[in-house]
């Protein structure tokens, strides 16, 4: 049950957006947390039909201290992270289910891809 809970990775992928803020925090176990914002266009019921923008909040945190230095880097730009999803957190691993293992793409507006 605990390998479960902390250990097993329920979910992968990867989160494009532009990078708002990493920071390294912590009383005991400092960790790296960021937030990612995906930006976007809403349709349905919900917009009415019309057609929205509205921006969605990824909120994710980095155990590798080489990745968070590339993502720290790439602040306020577009990045791809790579993303590993945990059913719970340990506190040497980060305040979010979202653990960060590496930074894909970076890329500035209207620009190619750097990585």
């Amino acid at each position: 049950t605990f390998y479960f809970r902390y250990y097993f990775v329920f979910a992968e992928g990867i989160k494009a957006g532009e990078l708002n803020y990493i920071t390294y925090k912590g009383y005991v176990f400092k960790t790296y947390e960021g937030k990612l914002i995906q930006s976007g266009f809403m349709s349905g019921k919900s917009a009415k039909g019309t057609g929205m923008i509205q921006s969605y909040e990824f909120k994710f945190s980095v155990v590798d201290e080489q990745v968070a230095k590339q993502i720290e880097e790439s602040s306020s730009r577009q990045v791809k992270l790579y993303w590993r999803r945990y059913l719970g957190t340990l506190p040497w691993r980060g305040n979010s289910q979202y653990v960060v293992d590496s930074v894909v793409t970076v890329k500035q507006t209207g620009t190619k891809d750097l990585l």
